[in-house]
């Protein structure tokens, strides 16, 4: 083992080729080289002590914990949480909404949390879902990771899932946090892009990081452009614990798996809708909630013991690694339900404060560093952002059971303690709370030696096999969406070292991917490969990584964009109405006039939506009910043509009535495939919705 880190990521000045250097790269009298191609600065901190390592918090022990005494970690975190006010520095745009949790299976052998004691336990709850790069002012359709938290109100105390939609993260180590951040958000000297990764520095970070590479994956998957929350996995990204009351320790990963099922949109929608309706997630969870359609996940833990983490090829402390469904399964414990929204967007959704130090007894942390830097961050992220150290006395973050300590004042406190002792031990009779050595919170005595290194463990150095994996698990559709999403993000770097330098990682993950990326950006050949810390090896391809291999069979809690004209069909509209409200989802209607039409039985039908502001990127399927007269009309209208065209392009399930032909030819749809369905009569209507639980007609675009 070297104190050194794992690996040392360059770019060759002239080429911008990728290398990696280890130990080699000290000179002969163990002094450190400048970084290659570089004529910067020694790197020191705020108080200009020179800087080591700033790859690698300091731990007792290869695995072992993160140290307090880690003043450059300290330092460096402490500033990057202090760097903005009002808003968080991340996850800053976001929504959530009220709930519940229920306990659908006892599991007091495995944890000694109240909450899982008995089957039918049910706990407050209240859920946070956010972007991460963007400012509160962004869109929500940015292609991102999103946060997925969970404030859970337990009788002994808040537990917090701090969560995200993707189960990796991009990088193993907490030091590097700032600077994958610096590197996302928008560039210091000019302020933009905002909310979008595509740009140099991000590139230029990443290609530097090869530890990320499973991450990009993900988030050039459809996984970061998920269609609504709603239809969205979330994951607990770290290996926790489980502790019995009996002392006994499992390790656990946390998942909150949608009801649902899984549902993304395609790019080209993500940025229609970025334009049609920025608000479009919020919009979605508001009105499903305030409709009834209460939103619901499972969560489910995959439970495994020190045998199992010491023969998993990876590390489970490395937050850039993953535990196939298909090793562990995936043990539904319960289910979390949002069934009310909040009443004050800025007191609840603004002020609510995550922290990932926030468990409860039965519960308890691990030494992923990442983990171990998060638990730092957040208490003192909080205290910037909300002022003071009473954010606790927040009604959104204040615990719902009882609560006794001997914290006093600060500023903005909304407590008023009686009495006269506020210390302890004190021999007062009325001397406040006291310690419970039988129920109070128990660290695991996990065993730890070792010496005091910054290091990364060799277990962490395989950065491609489980990338690999992912993009071998999913469909070819998933896959070109994955090569076009890594051609368009790198299209827009204007450096074309840069650009080299990422496709270089990608012969690692699939040779074909990378002649694709290559080839979209019009690269003469292929960079030499990047070397490899550890050289990746094939994994078993994991069904449950792909979206489309998991998507839902129903239209439940799904859209339906209906366009009409005075003079549609009145059978065949209440028919579509009527067949989408069995199934359990939404109708839309799009008019000429959002006062609606008049139709064939001279009923009126209100709009929702005049046809110019909803377009068919708004919704999942969409029909066209429409009378010769309106149909011509439609033909002249640039965003009734578009309407049409973008449901065709993007594969989406087409119903149409025999009058609305004459727009289907102007908008440029050619004959009618397997995912048209044309209504001759009302029960046709059944049978398009039926289809429709299918979600999109792949045929047409593979």
């Amino acid at each position: 083992m070297t104190d050194d880190p794992l690996y040392r990521p360059t770019a060759d000045s002239q080429t911008g080729t990728a290398t990696t250097e280890h130990a080699a790269a000290r000179g002969e009298g163990g002094e450190w080289h400048q970084h290659p191609g570089s004529d910067k600065e020694r790197m020191t901190t705020a108080q200009g002590a020179p800087v080591r390592d700033n790859q690698n918090t300091l731990r007792a022990g290869a695995r072992g914990p993160a140290l307090l005494e880690d003043v450059h970690f300290r330092e460096k975190m402490f500033h990057f949480d202090h760097e903005r006010i009002p808003e968080r520095v991340v996850h800053a745009r976001g929504y959530g909404a009220h709930g519940y949790l229920e306990v659908t299976e006892a599991i007091p052998e495995l944890t000694s949390a109240s909450l899982f004691q008995k089957a039918g336990t049910r706990v407050p709850a209240f859920v946070r879902f956010s972007t991460v790069a963007g400012n509160k002012g962004s869109a929500d359709l940015a292609r991102d990771v999103r946060g997925f938290a969970v404030k859970l109100y337990t009788d002994e105390g808040n537990w917090d899932i701090v969560g995200n939609n993707i189960p990796v993260f991009f990088i193993q180590d907490a030091m590097k946090f700032p600077d994958l951040i610096h590197a996302a958000k928008s560039a210091p000297d000019r302020g933009f892009p905002q909310a979008q990764t595509a740009h140099d520095n991000f590139w230029d970070f990443i290609s530097l990081m090869p530890e990320a590479m499973h991450m990009v994956m993900w988030t050039m998957s459809d996984r970061a452009i998920p269609r609504s929350f709603r239809f969205m996995e979330g994951f607990g990204v770290h290996t926790f614990r489980f502790v019995n009351a009996e002392g006994e320790s499992h390790y656990v990963k946390f998942h909150w798996k949608p009801k649902l099922g899984l549902q993304s949109v395609t790019w080209d929608e993500a940025m229609k809708i970025m334009g049609a309706d920025p608000d479009f997630h919020r919009r979605d969870l508001w009105t499903a909630i305030q409709s009834g359609d209460f939103p619901e996940w499972e969560l489910g833990v995959q439970v495994f013991d020190d045998d199992f983490a010491d023969s998993f090829d990876f590390d489970v402390l490395d937050a850039t690694k993953l535990i196939p469904e298909e090793e562990v399964p995936v043990r539904i414990i319960g289910r979390l339900v949002l069934d009310r929204m909040v009443d004050n967007f800025f007191a609840e959704i603004e002020q609510v404060a995550f922290c990932t130090q926030n468990i409860v007894p039965g519960i308890d942390f691990t030494n992923d560093p990442l983990l171990q830097g998060r638990n730092f961050s957040y208490l003192d992220t909080q205290l910037k952002r909300l002022g003071g150290p009473n954010f606790t006395h927040l009604p959104i973050n204040a615990p719902k059971c009882p609560f006794h300590h001997f914290q006093q004042d600060g500023h903005m406190a909304m407590h008023a303690p009686k009495g006269r002792a506020n210390y302890e031990p004190n021999s007062w009779s009325q001397g406040g709370p006291r310690t419970d050595p039988d129920t109070g919170f128990r660290s695991y005595p996990e065993r730890v030696e070792g010496e005091k290194r910054r290091l990364r463990p060799e277990s962490f150095a395989d950065h491609y096999s489980q990338a690999r994996q992912f993009y071998r698990s999913q469909t070819g559709i998933e896959q070109k969406h994955i090569a076009d999403a890594l051609i368009f993000e790198l299209s827009k770097v204007e450096t074309p070292a840069i650009r080299e330098r990422l496709v270089s990682h990608l012969p690692h993950i699939d040779e074909g991917l990378a002649k694709a990326v290559a080839e979209g950006l019009g690269l003469a050949q292929l960079p030499d490969t990047a070397e490899a810390a550890r050289a990746p090896v094939d994994l078993k391809a994991s069904d449950r990584l792909s979206i489309l291999k998991n998507g839902p069979d129903a239209f439940k809690g799904r859209k339906l964009g209906l366009l009409v004209t005075d003079g549609a069909d009145a059978a065949l509209v209440r028919a579509l109405q009527e067949a989408v409200d069995k199934a359990g989802g939404m109708v839309e209607v799009v008019a000429p006039h959002i006062f609606g039409v008049t139709l064939s039985d001279d009923e009126e039908l209100p709009a929702q939506q005049k046809v110019e502001g909803g377009p068919s990127v708004l919704y999942d399927a969409v029909a066209i009910v429409v009378s010769k007269d309106g149909a011509e009309a439609l033909a002249q209208m640039p965003a009734a043509r578009s309407f049409v065209a973008d449901a065709h392009v993007h594969a989406k399930f087409i119903a149409y009535s025999p009058d609305a032909e004459t727009l289907l030819d102007r908008a440029g749809v050619g004959e009618p495939d397997a995912g048209m369905v044309r209504l001759d009569k009302a029960k046709d209507a059944s049978g398009f919705v039926k289809i429709c639980g299918a979600l999109r007609f792949w045929d047409r675009v593979a």
